[in-house]
């Protein structure tokens, strides 16, 4: 193996789970998705290294496998054998902002996480997501508003001094 590929894994891995998290929403599926992209990253190698970004590659490949695992599982799957008991993922905060971000379309929550947690301009998210500037710039927009509607405004709830 590529001892360049192992010190950028090692480096990067942490990072990567983080974006997948958010991505995602669920731990299992960000480990999921750093795994696969780690693995496929691998196979190209040879070919990123020289193009001197395989960490924005590796963004790039986690992020359409969410969308095609998300187009994947969109349609309801019945389980008729229930868990032995009841347990749920808890948000990493109590604000309410990840649970309105886990409630937009998941393009919508991709181009949100791609521009204000990896500070990503439109380009490089329409790039990453293969769709126009255009399309980015609507997603934020449609994505913003939605959080706005759903969460409380602070300024409201607080006193006016």
């Amino acid at each position: 193996m590529d001892e360049r590929f192992e010190e950028f894994a090692a480096q990067r891995a942490d990072a990567l789970l983080r974006y997948g998290y958010l991505l995602s929403g669920n731990p299992h599926d960000a480990a999921d998705l750093t795994q696969e992209a780690l693995v496929r990253l691998h196979r190209a190698w040879p070919r990123v290294r020289h193009k001197q970004a395989p960490e924005a590659y590796t963004r790039m490949i986690m992020t359409r496998l969410h969308m095609r695992t998300w187009r994947l599982r969109r349609r309801e799957r019945l389980d008729w054998a229930l868990p032995d008991t009841a347990r749920t993922d808890q948000p990493p905060s109590d604000d309410g902002l990840w649970t309105a971000l886990a409630g937009l379309p998941k393009r919508q929550r991709a181009v949100l996480v791609l521009r204000y947690y990896e500070d990503l301009p439109d380009e490089e998210i329409a790039a990453v997501l293969g769709v126009s500037r255009g399309t980015v710039r609507s997603h934020v927009s449609l994505g913003l508003a939605k959080l706005r509607a759903t969460l409380p405004n602070p300024a409201a709830n607080g006193s006016s001094a």
